[in-house]
């Protein structure tokens, strides 16, 4: 092909120059959504607590205890206890949640963060608008009938869905769709926990399974989520959503006891996945049963073990402020832990809506207080507070099974308002992402950029600037030199037995003055009453387009697209004369494509993953 500019790519140049008016702009664009997302965990909250009134309390009799910074909206009823109506209530809710979701929108189903996950990396943040009213109506039916999940899911999809939507509309990048979308997630998660910094962090965090955040995301996500816990907090008022003891780290020698709970809440962790995603392939395996019965199938299932033991169904906030208190003995703990595991599963993993995030609360803080109260049990001195394994233990439960260790961290911190276990909550976290990276809750999430289809191009763009042409000089063909007074005819016996498609043209002291591409021939091929005057000079161009070993293959790639060429001649940096072979873009894009695959295959090794 010649070696001839073709039409250049055209691109709008990056202003440095602080922008207020663009600044004001987004800002006005993260605090609609969080605007948004909190007045959807406000009207979810109260589509929960009408749900609970009116199906557990009026129909069962049953009235969970609530966590110290939530109260009842209504007050309870004297409806006696109906043990039996737990066992079908949570099939009910399942059969009205399932033909909801899969006749409206099938993507609703399970719980929403995997779902807003597999929209930033695959679909460029698009979230179609019914999924999150669909997914709002049907989670608050499943979790208030006695289905066992929590209410980040939803949130999350609602704030998502908002900030997918305003970008649509205002016809936005899928860049900037991605980053509205993420923000969303923050702030309706952060409202809903009543945690702002810790759910402007999660929506960074929870997109990679490797400890990688996605740093763009951080601020819109900060200011969305600090509206939306400020809109939340403006309704049910201010404060945390568990309240703990003045718990105290002092003794390193509890770290031992720590340690045990870190490998302990690993273990029960990837029971939890497994019995999870066992339970999504067990539904889904049951071709002849349709879809929306599935959901009543797992509800009913959940009431089975809401029948033994119905502390397991719902919620569960307020068994976990309980054991904050060390008000539950072990058996009761774990049967909570265990039992939570298997509602959870067989509520959202047949196809119900609801989230994973606050099961994993309430199993982590239980099996925490199991641990606690077994060594205050045994080493009464050194363990001297075991509800502050329960907190501690919320934390590393979640790191375990989502590979979110930082955001989790803040959020136990602030949902329990407790920061004097950050030490001890910091090792587990650690142990219990160490030891669990192979498991995680979240199946859409990506082992890091270089994988997120999101971040192709730009990690294409950042490998091939670290790559200087020296790297590839092994690769740089030696190619047979024209001299410019070569005659055409000359070069045509010379051309018919060679495959050579770019020809460097020297002259009598071998310095390279043109280069011409078989295209540029043609003319001449084609003009027979010519060919006997025609010299090599004259068919070679003497605007070069050239690359040196110091440039960068990023620099290089765009030469072979804006010019559309195949083949660069490589030259001496300090003197562009001397020739030193011809470098192909097949060379290029291969050499790319081998240190992707090495950084994989050095990041498999790292973490065994």
């Amino acid at each position: 092909m010649p070696q001839t500019e073709t039409k250049p790519s055209t691109y709008r140049p990056v202003n440095a120059k602080f922008n207020i008016a663009q600044a004001t702009r987004w800002s006005v664009y993260f605090i609609a959504i969080g605007l948004i997302a909190g007045m959807g965990s406000v009207i979810f909250q109260y589509l929960c607590q009408l749900g609970l009134h009116f199906f557990l309390d009026m129909l069962a009799g049953y009235r969970p205890p609530s966590p110290a910074g939530e109260h009842h909206l209504l007050p309870p009823t004297s409806v006696p206890f109906n043990r039996l109506m737990l066992l079908f209530l949570p099939a009910m809710g399942g059969m009205l949640s399932g033909w909801l979701v899969y006749t409206f929108a099938p993507e609703a189903e399970g719980h929403g963060t995997d779902a807003a996950i597999k929209a930033y990396h695959n679909k460029g943040g698009f979230i179609r608008t019914r999924v999150p009213v669909i997914k709002t109506i049907a989670s608050a039916i499943t979790l208030t009938t006695g289905g066992s999940g929590g209410r980040e899911g939803p949130i999350a999809q609602i704030g998502a869905g908002f900030g997918s939507f305003l970008a649509t509309t205002l016809k936005l990048s899928d860049r900037e769709r991605r980053i509205m979308m993420a923000a969303g997630i923050g702030a309706g998660v952060g409202s809903i926990f009543r945690a702002p910094l810790a759910g402007a962090l999660f929506a960074a965090e929870v997109l990679y399974r490797d400890t990688d955040f996605e740093s763009e995301v951080i601020i819109p996500a900060g200011i969305s989520s600090v509206v939306a816990y400020c809109i939340f907090c403006l309704v049910f008022g201010w404060g945390s959503l568990f309240d703990s003891p003045p718990f105290n780290f002092r003794n390193p020698l509890e770290l031992g006891p720590y340690l045990v709970l870190a490998l302990v809440l690993v273990a029960t962790g990837v029971f939890y996945i497994k019995a999870f995603y066992g339970t999504i392939h067990l539904f889904a395996s049951l071709k002849k049963i349709p879809n929306h019965i599935k959901p009543a199938i797992g509800g009913l299932l959940t009431g089975i073990i809401g029948f033994f033991l119905p502390h397991t169904l719902a919620f569960g906030y307020g068994f976990a402020q309980k054991a904050i208190n060390n008000e539950l003995a072990v058996p009761f703990l774990l049967t909570l832990a265990l039992g939570k595991v298997l509602t959870t599963s067989f509520s959202i993993g047949s196809g119900g809506s609801g989230g994973v995030f606050g099961p994993s609360i309430v199993i982590g803080g239980a099996m925490g207080g199991c641990v606690g109260r077994i060594f205050h049990d045994i080493m009464p001195s050194v363990v001297t507070q075991p509800g502050a394994f329960v907190v501690v233990g919320m934390a590393g439960f979640f790191t375990a099974v989502s590979n979110t260790p930082i955001s989790t961290i803040i959020f136990v911190s602030e949902m329990t308002n407790s920061y004097h276990l950050l030490l001890p909550s910091l090792l587990v976290c650690s142990v219990a992402y160490m030891a669990s990276r192979r498991w995680t809750i979240f199946r859409q999430q990506v082992q890091s950029k270089v994988d997120s289809p999101a971040h192709a191009g730009d990690f294409f763009v950042d490998i091939l600037q670290a790559i200087p042409v020296n790297d590839l000089m092994p690769l740089v063909k030696k190619v047979t030199l024209i001299p410019q007074d070569m005659p055409f005819m000359a070069f045509k016996r010379y051309f018919s037995e060679t495959k050579q498609h770019y020809f460097p043209v020297v002259d009598q002291e071998k310095r390279l003055v043109g280069i011409f591409s078989i295209n540029d021939i043609r003319g001449v091929l084609f003009s027979p009453e010519i060919e006997q005057l025609v010299l090599m000079k004259d068919v070679a161009t003497a605007d070069i387009i050239y690359t040196t070993p110091e440039e960068d293959l990023n620099a290089v790639l765009k030469k072979f697209t804006t010019r559309n060429i195949d083949s660069l001649p490589v030259v001496q940096a300090d003197d562009r004369g001397i020739l030193l072979g011809m470098l192909n873009r097949r060379e290029v894009i291969a050499f790319y494509n081998q240190k992707v695959d090495e950084m994989k295959s050095r990041r498999q090794d790292r973490y065994g993953v």
